[in-house]
């Protein structure tokens, strides 16, 4: 809201060549109470030279002048940065033209003999465009946030990934070699001794490792997804047939023929999306059936995780510590993709992840005729 009395003197700029006209202007501002200097120009050329020069909160302008119109003064105004309210002040405009105005984007619009009203008409437009540059001020600064958060997302996916890759190397290279060798020498233990205990508590040993080495390996697909360079397919139907043997819950894979070359980075984001959905699924889907849909048709890699389970409720989907399902959506967003969410109580959900691919050039030439 504008308040007169914290701030200083309305600067008001009157574009009038009638010089009785403008006397009356100032009058009825005076009248008012209001706090103001006003200027006073007659022609374009002095409008232009002092909108280019000075500040004002305001302009009021008759419509019909000497060799030109108010929409002139508009049109020169709106090449300024910030343009302050223009307000068209006029006996000699039918109400077709001033809608048509005010279309243009001046503010408003009032009739010579009703001058009483300029003063709180004059305030209105000042706290209207204050509402709209803070509005704008605020969706601008919302945007940078919003691009922001999105870059801070994408960089610490990337991080994640990093780490992921790091720690499965060193499973590898460090636990699962140390397995395998205490295995090796377990199996040398076995075949030099020959007493019964003894061997019993080697093979107890031999299984106990087995059983280490096929978690490492686990834990390892799981931190870095080396199947994927077989494929995306192979590596959500690996992801489907392990889910389904831990869980008991039925899992169909649906996958087209493939006719993309898809980059490394959409891959990890279909393989993490649907690593990501079957988690919760069996956490929280209570379910007996999922289906996975995989194709890359139409330029659109499209991946649907579905479950008939119990579904989703609005309050589950809004938790501020909801961080699975949103982290899946930013990292749709970091390979220029989207992320659809499709659930009702007691009716199941579904996951859809959809990326948009790089057309496929034919190699096909027209035959001359």
């Amino acid at each position: 809201m504008y308040d007169e009395t914290t701030h200083s003197p309305l600067r008001i700029l009157h574009l009038e060549d009638s010089a009785v006209d403008h006397a009356l202007v100032r009058r009825a501002l005076v009248r008012s109470g209001l706090d103001f200097t006003i200027d006073h120009v007659e022609t374009l050329t002095d409008f232009r030279a002092t909108t280019s020069t000075n500040v004002y909160d305001a302009i009021v302008a008759d419509y019909r002048l000497r060799g030109f119109t108010a929409i002139d003064a508009w049109e020169v105004l709106k090449s300024h940065t910030s343009a302050p309210p223009f307000i068209l002040l006029s006996g000699a405009i039918g109400e077709s033209a001033a809608v048509a105005a005010i279309k243009l984007g001046m503010s408003d619009y009032l009739q010579k003999d009703d001058l009483a009203k300029l003063a709180p008409m004059v305030l209105r437009a000042i706290e209207l465009q204050q509402t709209r540059l803070a509005k704008d001020r605020a969706d601008t600064e919302l945007a940078i946030s919003e691009r922001r958060l999105a870059e801070f997302a994408e960089h610490l996916q990337a991080t994640i990934e990093q780490e992921r890759a790091s720690i499965a190397r060193e499973i590898h290279d460090d636990i699962g070699g140390a397995l395998a060798a205490a295995k090796l020498d377990l199996a040398w233990i076995g075949r030099h001794q020959f007493d019964p205990t003894t061997l019993e508590h080697v093979t107890a040993a031999t299984e106990m490792l087995q059983h280490a080495l096929g978690a490492s390996q686990r834990i390892m697909m799981n931190l870095r997804p080396a199947i994927l360079d077989q494929g995306l397919t192979a590596a959500v139907d690996w992801l489907a047939t392990g889910f389904e043997r831990r869980t008991g819950i039925r899992t169909v894979l649906r996958a087209g023929p493939s006719s993309h070359e898809l980059p490394k980075t959409v891959q990890l984001t279909a393989y993490r999306t649907a690593q990501e959905a079957l988690t919760n699924i069996a956490k929280h889907a209570r379910c007996d059936l999922v289906t996975i849909d995989l194709t890359d048709s139409g330029n659109v890699l499209t991946l649907e995780v579905s479950d008939n389970g119990q579904g989703i409720s609005a309050s589950e989907q809004g938790k501020p510590k909801a961080y699975g399902l949103k982290g899946l959506q930013e990292r749709a967003k970091s390979v220029g993709g989207w992320l659809d969410i499709s659930t009702r109580v007691g009716k199941g959900t579904s996951i859809i992840l959809s990326v948009p691919l790089e057309p496929i050039e034919s190699d096909s030439k027209e035959i001359p005729a």
